[in-house]
């Protein structure tokens, strides 16, 4: 079993589709919804865990893009820069992860983008703007 944590962008003519169910159903995959922006009349944007044989989750992407749901990967998306990073901390607290962590021995913040899910939350609190999240 493999997973895969993608972002998926709707364009509004498709919102009233059952685009992302058929997926999961036509490649047998699991998946967790991380998190969804979809309002109607605008693009929806989803954030997307899914689990399953990696040709299945392959599939399942490939016939997504067909529909014309513009389909990229977590990780192209939520940004740390280091140089801006000054280890002071305050993303860690609000984390719901564990994404960012405080190494106890040397007092440096580290990201770690396979656990994070793009809540956002730790954008805001960041006080030398070293998170980013683009969509």
């Amino acid at each position: 079993m493999a997973e895969s944590r993608v972002v998926l962008h709707f364009p509004k003519d498709l919102l009233d589709q059952p685009v992302t169910s058929t997926a999961i159903r036509r490649y047998d995959l699991g998946f967790n919804i991380l998190r969804a922006d979809i309002t109607q009349d605008q693009e929806g944007l989803m954030v997307l865990g899914l689990v399953g044989e990696p040709a299945n989750i392959e599939g399942a992407i490939e016939w997504m893009r067909e529909q014309g749901v513009r389909v990229q990967p977590l990780e192209q998306d939520v940004v740390r820069d280091d140089e801006r990073c000054t280890d002071c901390g305050a993303c860690i607290v609000v984390c719901p992860t564990g994404a960012l962590a405080m190494d106890a021995a040397t007092r440096e913040v580290s990201f770690d983008a396979e656990q994070c899910v793009a809540c956002g939350i730790c954008v805001p609190v960041c006080p030398p703007r070293a998170m980013s999240i683009s969509f």
